[in-house]
Order: C-alpha cells, then structure tokens, then sequence
C-alpha cells in the first residue's frame, strides 16, 4: 500500500463539530469519517479512481464467525 497522503482541512466549527459527532455515532474518527463521505461523494458522482484502495480497517480485529468457515 503506498503512503496515505496529508492535508491541511479548515472547517467551519460548527461543521467539525457535526462531523465528529456523526463520526463518533459510526463509531469511527473525525479523519476516517471525512474519507468516508469523500469516498462515497465520487462513487456517486462516478468519479472514483479504479485503483483506489479499500479504507484502512483500524482497531481491533474481528473475531471470526461460524460462517467463516
């Protein structure tokens, strides 16, 4: 995977504020819930990159189901 690229994002407060409210609902961070709703605006504009990877999954592992076999 190559390196995830950085930026520099001003907000209005109170849209930050939305943002990691609705982030912490999902229970994801304030960054991840960004890419998401970035990600999910070009799919649906048909703009997204056909090389683009899968978000990466942070946290703890899942525990494997019966259904995995």
């Amino acid at each position: 995977m190559s390196e995830r690229k950085k930026i520099l994002l001003r907000l209005d407060p109170a849209v930050h504020d939305a943002l990691t409210r609705w982030a912490g609902d999902e229970l994801r961070s304030t960054n991840a819930q960004i890419e998401f709703l970035l990600r999910r605006a070009l799919d649906g504009a048909g703009r997204m990159p056909k090389k683009t990877g899968e978000i990466p999954r942070r946290g703890r592992p899942r525990k494997p189901s019966a259904d995995d076999g």
